[in-house]
């Protein structure tokens, strides 16, 4: 590999090489200036860069779990290629958000070493699996929302937040298309593949407020020219097209227009029980080997 760090990977003129998160990147932004640009908030960013990170580790490892359990092995390996891109991502913003910080911290220690109130990822990512159909629906859900985050970060004034979004731009749009192809041969297949694909709709629509609901730091930091405001008419008029067309193919039915606000709002540490189990797994070893490496 004739790259120094990750970041240098992902970078356009590279965009072709194949490479993988993990591989010969002790430190993925090792190499790369991570000072704090001029007038941007060095915490702000650090937390801005968790939530972001944290949806897409959470989000990841729900989908490894998928692993052996798949309805047929295609599935399997693309379940697991998404899992591996979102663990990339996350590897990404968590080790940006630990050089913002600046206080000693590695994306190890952020994804490891912090308890379920200290995560900021958005509720609908730590949910349980479900079926299949609750699965896919979830990640066409969670991938549409987040393609339209990362496709305007492209342009933040934190160059290292922009090519970090340029890069999951082209995984997210697979991740998106693979989930509402998914999402239409389930909902127009069968009356049973339908009945739990309008199911799973259902169950999880509500968590999608959260998704548009600005937390303080997104809007400072969106009126900075750093973050996404994701309540802006824009993000939430992509999204909607999106579905709509989905939806309409799949022969499914758009809940209420408008989900009641949230019960739980992950961006400030308020999770689902689940989050707790899921961490318990995904923790286990590092918190048993503490200061190993391997």
């Amino acid at each position: 590999m004739a790259f120094d760090n990750a970041l240098g990977a992902i970078a356009e003129d590279n965009d072709e090489t194949r490479w993988a998160f993990g591989t010969g990147f002790h430190d993925p932004l090792a190499g790369i200036d991570t000072s704090v640009p001029d007038g941007i908030d060095a915490a702000a960013l650090s937390t801005y860069c968790l939530m972001l990170g944290d949806d897409a580790l959470i989000m990841s490892h729900r989908l490894q779990e998928w692993c052996t359990h798949a309805p047929e092995l295609e599935e399997e390996v693309a379940l697991a290629n998404i899992a591996l891109d979102l663990l990339g991502q996350a590897r990404l913003l968590l080790s940006r958000a630990a050089t913002a910080e600046d206080a000693g911290r590695d994306e190890d220690a952020l994804a490891y070493f912090r308890d379920a109130p200290q995560f900021r990822n958005i509720v609908l990512a730590e949910l349980p699996n479900g079926d299949f159909a609750h699965s896919t629906v979830r990640l066409l859900l969670f991938s549409t929302w987040r393609l339209a985050l990362l496709d305007r970060l492209t342009a933040s004034r934190d160059p290292v937040l922009a090519a970090i979004a340029a890069k999951s731009v082209k995984e997210v749009a697979y991740h998106r298309d693979h989930a509402a192809l998914w999402t239409i041969r389930l909902g127009d297949g069968t009356a049973l593949s339908h009945a739990r694909t309008q199911q799973a709709l259902d169950t999880l629509w509500p968590h999608t407020g959260e998704l548009f609901t600005t937390h303080k730091v997104e809007r400072d930091l969106a009126i900075a020219g750093v973050a996404v405001n994701p309540s802006a008419s824009d993000v939430r008029t992509e999204f909607d097209t999106v579905l709509d067309e989905v939806l309409t193919k799949a022969t499914l039915h758009r809940p209420a227009p408008v989900p009641p606000p949230p019960t739980l709002a992950g961006r400030d540490g308020e999770h689902s029980t689940s989050l707790s189990g899921l961490l318990a797994e995904l923790q286990s070893v590092a918190r048993a080997h503490p200061g190993a490496t391997w």
